[in-house]
């Protein structure tokens, strides 16, 4: 298993962190096996669970220009048509992809394309499953325009644990659909927004996987 880049070094930190931890509370009880047992079994649960957290799982795909694949593991928590007002400007369909702590954290390009708009939104820290966390959390905003003029906006936001989001598009580059687009940690949301006619293929509450579930295709 793949640890991201982003948790490489805080995995690091944690582990010599554990360690010192240990030999601490070997060295205060005197080396008693039960404490010593207890407080090692306690700390490898710790360093697993970052671990695992930071995982990046290798998810290659077949690139295609009609599919939107989810950018994001987690649930569907909303599908709605809506005015995209930030930067689109027009009616649109939206998915919202809820992630809990057990996800993949790992965000993904769901179309290939150029990158013509990215920003950051400092905000609130709602609950990431509540539909007005959308405008009000902490969010970042990225648009890629497709070789055939369609425009996707990805949103990263931020939820209740969630308290970094980390994006790696900038205007004027190629996305490349199903490469690394960023990173939510602790718990947090994606919402996509697509064209009015798009035809979307999930449905509320299903579990979709970034780079597997085809979210949409495009006409």
């Amino acid at each position: 298993m793949r640890i991201h880049k982003e948790g490489r070094t805080i995995v690091f930190g944690v582990v010599i962190f554990c360690l010192a931890i240990i030999l601490i509370i070997a060295w205060l009880t005197a080396f008693d096996k039960l404490s010593s047992k207890l407080a090692g079994t306690f700390i490898v649960l710790v360093t697993c669970f970052v671990t695992y957290f930071f995982r990046n799982p290798y998810r290659p795909i077949q690139p295609d220009q009609s599919i939107i694949y989810a950018p994001a593991d987690g649930r569907i928590v909303d599908i709605d048509t809506v005015f995209e007002k930030e930067f689109l400007m027009q009616d649109c369909l939206k998915v919202s992809i809820f992630m809990s702590i057990w996800n993949v954290h790992v965000n993904r390009y769901p179309v290939t394309g150029n990158i013509i708009y990215t920003k950051y939104h400092p905000g609130n820290y709602f609950i990431a499953s509540h539909p007005k966390s959308s405008e009000l959390n902490e969010h970042q905003s990225v648009v890629i325009e497709t070789s055939g003029g369609i425009s996707i906006l990805v949103k990263q936001i931020a939820g209740t644990l969630a308290r970094r989001i980390i994006c790696y598009a900038k205007v004027g580059v190629q996305a490349l659909q199903g490469d690394d687009l960023g990173f939510i940690r602790f718990g947090s949301r994606v919402d996509i927004f697509m064209p009015i006619n798009t035809e979307i293929q999930v449905k509320m509450n299903e579990t979709v996987k970034g780079n597997q579930t085809i979210i949409a295709r495009l006409k």
